[in-house]
């Protein structure tokens, strides 16, 4: 029996894969979203130990060690950072925040 060989056929690297838009480490990727391209990064969750986030898409509350994912405009600073529920994320185009709030609620 022959070695397993886990190389990619045709010798290209994973930078090369067409349609793969992670990064080279597959850490990263780059989506589109209100017009412009938004860094995407999908977290485990435990190592946000004590830490809670608002999901901008549900404005539900992430709890600490939940897997999420943080997404930010690709030309944004870490102040424009949202952590948002996976599924929330999917489907941020197919719906909008229905959540009434009050006028010196924090918006995230």
């Amino acid at each position: 029996m022959s070695p397993r060989h886990n190389r990619p056929r045709g010798g290209e690297t994973p930078d090369e894969r067409p349609g793969s838009g992670y990064d080279r480490y597959g850490l990263e990727q780059t989506e589109e979203y209100l017009g412009e391209d938004w860094k995407v990064r999908h977290v485990a969750g435990a190592s946000a130990a004590g830490k809670r986030y608002r999901c901008p898409g549900c404005d539900q509350e992430i709890p600490s060690g939940t897997p999420h994912l943080v997404a930010w405009p690709e030309y944004g600073g870490v102040d424009d950072r949202r952590h948002w529920h996976k599924a929330c994320w999917n489907a941020k185009d197919r719906r909008t925040s229905k959540v009434q709030r009050s006028r010196n609620a924090p918006r995230y």
